[in-house]
């Protein structure tokens, strides 16, 4: 193996001997404490440290890395106390996710490294979006983000070189090609001669490197990094490397041919350092053994400290809070940058009456401005006020970008973007590929950088391409390591426009299963703007919900100034004595429509406006009124919120009831295209029905 030194000096170079050194001894302490059960699970990297040392060497200090499980080189080379690190193996509650992750799945702001997740693919987007934030800061720099050749068989890795290709971002993307995906050898993962041909594929520039060469790496990096960042370009390394352990240690290795292992050792990235500064008389064998001992003894120290720590995990509701990032604590320097010297408008609109940013009051019906807000209404279409929302956000929040395909000078397919190009440019407005969940990943990268984004669904059917993004990422990402996801996702929903099976789903139910994602789903203009503000001050997920239909079919009053709607609290639409509607969306529309032509039942209706976290005193509050309840919905019966709201109503306000809690939803069907299926599908086709059935029990 030739190790060509360059213009390194020879402090570097031994330097650079201890970091490489340090992950190896660290991880044969690792294994020895496996046996002992002292910690549950371990994914080796021993053989692969050169590409995470050298790698991280090679970069600033505040430049984002996203590693994976053969990584622990980058987390020790950018500085993180083993000690703390040792208490995250062990799941113990002062490590680094207050032992609800395990081994690398964790992140550290602090140290500019994001935690990764089990699905691999999704950390090559989230990179994109760290480096589209320094771009848009005017801070040079780059990410960099790992990969095996197993994980360049998932559809993240294509569509993160894509996107990264379109845009021009300065992201540095590391195959770790040690030839095997678990059990799997890289002749059942691809048929191409090198991975790293793929990058002409994308448009981008690429090398393969001998991995287990740590000058090399180091050198090729550092190199790379300085190409990316002089030619707003990103750049793919395939590296070459060998894992000497299994997959992970429970798995061993036995389909590896035991003459390939032997052949591999050979290469051992430490021995052959030491070899070279040894002959080079950079470092003699007597001095490597000192260091040895001293870094053992440091380990041992560290650990031992660690080994019989108790854990002090906190209580459920702790558990619970920590799932949602605070809107009153939340806020990071780079935030404070973008955005109006306020960081908390809610706060501000609450204890001042006068106030231009108003949030209007818990108790407001739906479509009813408070009383902050009547002095200056006009009439506007539920898609004027979408457009208002964004447009006065994009003003209050300068850091805000908005992503989503055709969006810019298209306008979007429902032209709810259109002009917002002209007046905030190409850099904060920008068209994506038809790439989903790389756009979703790089929202989080985004947010990494205290920047905001929102993201459109071309249509709320298609966001089963990022699923694993939001369901994974962006909703665990506070409670895993307590990093915000400032994110919305705007989803137009909803049939009765003949769009057929993937244009018209209402499929908010899919993520009110999930912890840590809000979904908001007005029904009226009102409530449109004021909520859509409020996720977008919102430091967490927000899967905003527009049914399509009410774009264009629905006006009403609406204060043309900033105001914010509270996420999480539902409105009283309409007062009655006999019989609750609980909906939200079209369903709001329905039962009004059904109250217009039918005057015998004095019903009351429930707009929810938001369904996570559903406002369940509101809930509780009107089946204590009237004892009778039906729960409406767009959405296929079996599984929808109705059957979460019955439950909780049946079991926490069963003695307030007069009747059985009874849903009205629509067929458990796809939605068909014909407009006469389509009718019958829909929950509207029955409400009448249901409404008597429960009227006469």
């Amino acid at each position: 193996m030739h190790f060509d030194r360059k213009d390194l000096y020879d402090d570097q170079l031994r330097n650079m001997y201890r970091s490489l050194l340090l992950p190896r001894l660290i991880e044969e302490k690792m294994l020895l404490l496996l046996r002992q059960g002292k910690v549950s699970k371990w994914f080796s990297g021993i053989g692969q440290e050169a590409i995470s040392v050298g790698a991280t060497l090679a970069l600033q200090p505040d430049e984002w890395i996203m590693p994976l499980h053969r990584n622990l080189g980058v987390f020790t080379s950018r500085g993180l106390p083993l000690g703390k690190l040792f208490l995250q193996w062990q799941g113990n509650s002062e490590g680094y996710s207050k032992g609800r992750e395990r081994s690398f799945h964790f992140g550290s702001s602090e140290h500019f490294i994001c935690g990764m997740i089990s699905h691999l693919g999704p950390q090559l987007t989230v990179a994109c979006g760290t480096a589209l934030a320094r771009l848009l800061n005017n801070k040079p720099g780059v990410s960099l983000a790992f990969t095996g050749e197993g994980g360049t068989s998932e559809g993240d890795f294509h569509e993160a070189l894509n996107l990264a290709s379109v845009w021009d971002l300065p992201v540095i993307f590391i195959i770790e090609n040690n030839g095997y995906a678990l059990s799997s050898p890289v002749s059942e993962q691809y048929r191409c001669e090198s991975l790293v041909d793929r990058a002409k594929g994308y448009g981008m520039e690429g090398v393969r490197i001998d991995g287990n060469n740590l000058l090399e790496v180091f050198d090729t990096v550092k190199g790379v990094r300085e190409y990316c960042i002089n030619n707003q370009r990103p750049y793919l390394i395939e590296c070459m490397t060998f894992r000497i352990r299994g997959h992970e240690e429970a798995s061993g290795v036995k389909y590896v041919p035991p003459e390939l292992i032997e052949s591999w050792k050979e290469n051992d990235p430490v021995s052959n350092y030491e070899t070279f500064l040894s002959s080079a008389g950079i470092f003699s064998r007597e001095d490597m053994t000192a260091v040895k001992i001293e870094l053992k003894e440091w380990i041992d120290g560290e650990i031992n400290d660690c080994l019989d720590r108790p854990s002090q995990f906190g209580n459920a509701a702790e558990e619970i809070r920590d799932v949602y990032a605070s809107a009153m604590n939340y806020e990071t320097e780079q935030t404070r940058d973008f955005d109006d010297p306020d960081p908390n408008p809610a706060v501000k609109a609450e204890s001042d009456a006068d106030t231009a940013e108003p949030v209007v009051p818990a108790g407001s019906g739906s479509g009813e401005p408070s009383s902050v807000t009547k002095h200056a209404m006009t009439t506007m279409r539920f898609v004027d006020a979408i457009s208002q929302a964004i447009d006065q956000s994009m003003e209050k929040h300068p850091s805000l970008v908005l992503m989503g395909q055709d969006i810019a000078g298209y306008g979007g397919a429902f032209k709810v973007t259109e002009g917002l190009l002209q007046k905030y440019g190409k850099k904060r407005v920008r068209n994506t590929p038809l790439c989903e969940s790389a756009v979703i990943g790089t929202a989080m990268g985004l947010s990494l950088e205290g920047r905001k984004s929102m993201v459109e669904m071309q249509f709320a059917d298609f966001v089963t391409a990022g699923f694993n993004q939001i369901v994974n990422n962006l909703a665990k990402l506070h409670y895993r390591w307590g990093k915000a996801a400032d994110v919305v996702i705007r989803m137009p929903a909803g049939a009765g426009v003949g769009a057929g099976p993937f244009h018209s789903q209402s499929n908010e139910a899919w993520f009110v299963h999930t912890p840590g994602l809000k979904v908001v789903y007005p029904s009226n203009p009102h409530d449109a703007k004021g909520l859509l503000n409020a996720a977008f001050s919102d430091p967490n997920p927000v899967l905003f919900f527009e049914h399509k239909a009410l774009y264009r079919s629905v006006s009403g009053e609406v204060n043309p100034s900033y105001y914010q709607v509270e996420i999480g609290k539902a409105a009283l639409v309409k007062e009655g004595n006999e019989m609750s509607i609980i909906t939200y969306g079209m369903g709001v529309h329905w039962a009004l429509d059904y109250i217009k032509s039918n005057s015998r039942i004095d019903i009351e209706i429930l707009d929810l406006r938001t369904l996570l976290p559903l406002d369940y005193e509101a809930i509780r509050e009107t089946v204590a009124k009237t004892g009778k309840v039906l729960i409406l919905h767009e959405d296929c019966l079996t599984g929808g919120v109705g059957a979460e709201l019955s439950a909780w109503i049946g079991e926490f306000c069963f003695q307030l009831l007069d009747a059985p809690v009874m849903r009205c939803a629509s067929l458990d069907t796809p939605v068909p295209f014909n407009s006469e299926l389509e009718k019958q599908f829909l929950a509207s086709s029955r409400l009448h029905e249901a409404i008597d059935s429960l009227s006469g029990y």
